[in-house]
């Protein structure tokens, strides 16, 4: 069948899990075991029974609700797929995880960012900056603003070293949960951080920002020839000028000498308020030199109660989720002019 806008019908379901190095590490099945109760791939079959596209996703369970959640964006298979052709597999794929008894569909995590979304889906405008690395080392350094490439040079000067290795999990874990603590944000148990991470194997790199035996600075970095991805990264309260950028671009290096062929900086809010630590947050990602990419977060009910109750409960913890937060901007980019 084919929709009045001439793109053609796909239908979603269940299909095998065959991930390589070629698609996002957050597509694999080990990661998606780590991360979530139940987990799985639908698909996208056109009426010829040709895949054309695939979706990654995990199952959140809570007490007494059942929540998917996707890790990574719809995934073409063999050839391109047009917008309105997603948008169609979206509705297909909220109709099959409705016939699975799942409770709601909560928004994604800020590596994955959708194009489209389904109808009667609530949404919000997300994007995130992504660099292709897969150009000479020289470009990639020069792509970045100079203000950055002087602080980096800064962070050489000043003796800061930057490490590699499982053995500073420990360490990453408590630099991130004291930088989100202090935009009174909460990280996952040490546990769940752990067998993320550690169920990740070999698909990720945990780097440090080390000045004079402290560390200041640092990241984790899962990955895969398709691209790495900033998970997470923290700084002490007042770190070392340099540090941070250096590790930055000491990742990004690293990653490029690896054939990785994108960085992912994960996620930055549309059009922030002047002067909002969001708005810092975007500029410190664009002046590496990424191209923005712009697209939707969403969420979907199938329980109307039990999603009035995770509202509820998300906005007394959180003040809302990213869609909750965000969703007013939607109606205003559809206002403006052309």
């Amino acid at each position: 069948m084919t929709s009045s806008n001439g793109a053609k019908s796909l239908t979603a379901g269940p299909v095998e899990i065959r991930w390589h190095p070629g698609l996002p590490i957050y597509a694999s099945g080990a990661f998606l075991k780590a991360a979530g109760d139940e987990y799985g791939w639908i698909g996208g079959t056109d009426e010829s029974g040709v895949l054309r596209c695939v979706l990654p996703y995990t199952v959140v369970r809570k007490p007494g609700l059942r929540m998917v959640r996707f890790r990574v964006e719809t995934i073409p298979v063999g050839g391109e797929l047009g917008v309105n052709e997603e948008k169609l597999f979206l509705n297909s794929a909220v109709q099959y995880f409705r016939s699975t008894g799942v409770d709601m569909i909560i928004p994604a995590t800020n590596t994955a960012i959708f194009r489209t979304y389904p109808d009667g889906a609530m949404a919000a405008p997300y994007g995130t900056f992504i660099k292709d690395i897969s150009q000479p080392a020289e470009v990639l350094l020069n792509e970045i603003y100079p203000d950055y490439r002087n602080k980096i040079r800064r962070g050489i000067k000043g003796s800061v070293q930057i490490k590699t290795g499982m053995e500073y999990l420990d360490s990453c874990y408590s630099l991130i949960a004291a930088t989100l603590k202090r935009s009174h944000l909460k990280l996952k148990n040490h546990r769940e951080f752990k067998r993320i991470v550690l169920g990740l194997g070999e698909n990720v790199k945990l780097f440090v920002a080390e000045h004079q035996g402290i560390v200041q600075a640092c990241m984790v970095a899962p990955f895969s020839e398709h691209s790495a991805y900033n998970l997470y990264s923290g700084t002490t309260a007042e770190p070392l000028t340099g540090a941070m950028h250096l590790l930055q671009w000491e990742a990004i290096r690293q990653f490029h000498e690896m054939g990785v062929k994108r960085f992912n900086f994960t996620g930055v809010r549309i059009d922030p308020e002047r002067g909002s630590k969001q708005e810092g947050i975007m500029n410190f990602k664009m002046r590496f030199g990424g191209r923005l990419v712009q697209g939707y977060m969403w969420k979907y009910s199938f329980h109307a109660v039990k999603f009035a109750a995770y509202s509820v409960a998300v906005r007394f913890l959180i003040g809302g989720d990213i869609v909750d937060q965000e969703s007013h901007k939607l109606a205003l980019q559809s206002n403006r002019p052309d």
